[in-house]
């Protein structure tokens, strides 16, 4: 049965495992199981295979660090995906490198290529680029797990149930009898901005089809919702609810509105998403993601694959959840 040019994949065929348990079992890597190592050595030992030097060369040159392409660093949303990467990076033996591509589609391809050669995958945050910018973007002989990315560029993925999480919010607002609704939006370009924004004027359509939606675009930070605010009281904008595309946005909404003179929830009712954790600390009826577990799953697909799985093109929905608190007259935490 030897052959005279066995390769690697002759080998796990051989021993029925993965490729990569082969190169780990052969490299003599902890991580491989001795029963595994076992069955690989004697396949090997079967077929007469002989690792290339080259290619051993490189199997060794695992680097156990996880690229992280994020648009900023700032926040608690960023602190929070970090937080949840880190642990199970940390569980899993690998460390992560970080790189902020400061929402500019020329920097996020220059923190991806950067990233070639000193990490083993990535995983990729990228809401403001489009199909095509995200996958000119992304190297094609690194693996990547995408973050809130576009659908159409055939990755494994993650993505916010953004529209579910709207409804919510405003189905809660219309309950409590709010109905002349605001919707701060995120930056234009951002495809969790966008989509939140589309599932506002279709839920108050929906409704209260005889109100005209009120949109005010901002930028995902503290500043832009109190900003909003201030152009809402310029414009002597007559609503008793705001929808806030985030937490930092709703919460810089509320400080406008004290400063403004008017009360949250009795005059104005205020709803965020994410459910930082500031926003619990302050009593910001929100819609809760579950942050830190997503940066861990994501974190977890990708390592999975490095270490012989399949890794899928599968976009996984994240799903969401309607958390009442003071700012709309709920107790609940």
């Amino acid at each position: 049965m030897k052959r005279a040019s066995a390769t690697v994949r002759d080998v796990a065929r051989e021993a029925e495992v993965s490729v990569a348990s082969v190169s780990r079992a052969l490299n003599g890597l902890d991580s491989v199981h001795p029963d595994t190592r076992a069955r690989v050595i004697a396949a090997a030992k079967l077929l007469g295979y002989v690792p290339h030097a080259g290619a051993r060369s490189l199997s060794l040159a695992r680097s156990h660090a996880i690229g992280v392409v994020l648009p900023d660093l700032y926040g608690e949303f960023f602190s929070e995906i970090v937080r949840g990467m880190d642990r199970e990076v940390t569980a899993r033996g690998y460390h992560l490198l970080l790189s902020n591509m400061h929402a500019d589609a020329a920097l996020a391809a220059q923190a991806m290529r950067s990233m070639r050669g000193r990490v083993d995958g990535l995983i990729v945050m990228a809401p403001q680029l489009d199909a095509v910018g995200l996958d000119d973007a992304l190297p094609r002989d690194v693996p990547a797990v995408l973050v809130n990315c576009s659908d159409a560029v055939g990755r494994a993925a993650y993505r916010i149930d953004n529209a579910a999480g709207i409804v919510a919010a405003v189905a809660h607002l219309v309950h409590i009898g709010r109905r002349r609704l605001v919707h701060i939006g995120g930056p234009d370009g951002n495809i969790d901005a966008r989509e939140r924004r589309e599932a506002f004027v279709a839920a108050l359509a929906h409704h209260a089809p005889d109100i005209e939606p009120i949109v005010i675009d901002g930028d995902f930070r503290e500043d832009s919702g109190a900003a909003a605010v201030m152009r809402l009281k310029a414009a002597g904008a007559v609503y008793d609810g705001i929808v806030a595309a985030n937490d930092m946005m709703a919460l810089g909404a509320m400080g406008a509105l004290r400063e403004a003179g008017m009360a949250v929830p009795a005059d104005i009712a205020v709803t965020g998403f994410d459910d930082v954790p500031l926003a619990r600390y302050l009593g910001l009826t929100t819609i809760r993601v579950d942050i830190a577990a997503m940066g861990e799953r994501a974190v977890a697909r990708l390592i999975d694959a490095l270490d012989g799985g399949i890794l899928s093109a599968e976009t996984q929905i994240v799903a969401v959840e309607l958390i009442v608190r003071a700012t709309t007259g709920g107790m609940g935490a």
